[in-house]
């Protein structure tokens, strides 16, 4: 059946009658595309050019990673260096001028031990540029430091001329060290620890001569100038006398305390005598008399004058009233 309606089916496709009438007209119907109406070209906004001061995106770098050649990069383009730390007012004022002081990287140690705006101080420049070497030098936080540098620069230089030289060296017997009060353990933090603290032993002058400040046998006088000194310009002085940690150095430090409360505790002794007495000296002739010789003196002559009205009383003879008159024999 199929095969006989082979050709009225074509011819019905033929001549385009048979579409409605066959079931087969509209399978076998020839399509042909419609015409389309023609496409005009429309303008698009494009945008702006970007400026030249702008930022490079990340969609400009290349694909493959690879660096564009400095030539080709604007300085406005390049990436701005991470902003290193400000130095602080302190660290400006302590320029070379007044002391050898680079800094040092902050510490950050246990129990808050450590510091910021450190410095290692190696020496100090006097006015007339001549230098005080801190031996050792001193890892000290930078105020501490400048404290340090305008004492030498001031007080010491100054005390030094009066003896007819200059000071050459500053005897650093401890700075920064992480510990406690005292070295004692469980101790609060010291402010070695906070690099906020010297201990100073002693200075040397250009002619050998060294000035202990623990020494008895240095002038008292000398002594009490740099006590005076120090205790004018630090929060904490500590020396002979204040404990038995501080009778061969002095410790300094900037500990700041409420209503800004300062500690000064230095004991200037007297010097020695230069040869000690084996035995007392000898009693002047025209001293007073002591209390104890005078009733010793008492006692002796009371004991006398017993002694003398003792063998003074006479012995009774027989006719004394209160002896018997000897018994008469009888014959």
């Amino acid at each position: 059946m199929l095969y006989g309606q082979t050709e009225p089916a074509a011819a019905a496709r033929n001549s385009g009658s048979g579409a409605s009438g066959s079931p087969w007209g509209t399978l076998f119907r020839d399509f042909r595309p419609k015409p389309r109406r023609s496409a005009h070209a429309t303008p698009v906004p494009l945008p702006r050019p970007r400026p030249a001061e702008a930022p490079a995106s990340p969609a400009d770098e290349p694909a493959d990673g690879k660096q564009a050649p400095a030539e080709a990069v604007k300085p406005a383009e390049q990436a701005a260096p991470a902003s290193a730390p400000q130095p602080s007012a302190c660290r400006l004022a302590l320029t070379e001028a007044i002391a050898i002081a680079p800094s040092i990287p902050d510490i950050h140690g246990a129990g808050g031990c450590g510091g910021t705006d450190l410095v290692r101080l190696e020496a100090v420049v006097l006015p007339d540029k001549h230098r005080v070497t801190v031996k050792p030098a001193a890892i000290l936080r930078c105020p501490m430091a400048s404290a340090i540098a305008d004492w030498v620069r001031t007080d010491v230089a100054q005390l030094a001329t009066s003896l007819g030289s200059i000071v050459t060296d500053l005897d650093n017997f401890d700075s920064f060290e992480c510990r406690g009060r005292n070295r004692v353990v469980g101790a609060p933090l010291s402010e070695h620890g906070r690099a906020n603290a010297l201990d100073v032993r002693s200075f040397k002058l250009a002619n050998g001569r060294s000035i202990s400040l623990t020494d008895r046998t240095v002038a008292r006088e000398l002594r009490e100038s740099v006590l005076h000194s120090v205790c004018a310009r630090f929060s904490t002085v500590l020396g002979p006398g204040s404990d038995w940690y501080h009778e061969d150095h002095i410790h300094l430090d900037l500990m700041a305390r409420h209503n800004d409360y300062k500690i000064c505790q230095w004991n200037v002794w007297d010097p020695l005598p230069p040869t000690a007495p084996l035995l007392p000296a000898a009693r002047p002739d025209d001293a007073p008399q002591r209390e104890a010789a005078k009733s010793d003196a008492a006692k002796s002559e009371a004991a006398k004058s017993g002694a003398a009205s003792s063998s003074a009383v006479p012995e009774r003879d027989a006719e004394s009233p209160t002896r018997k008159p000897p018994a008469k024999k009888r014959k």
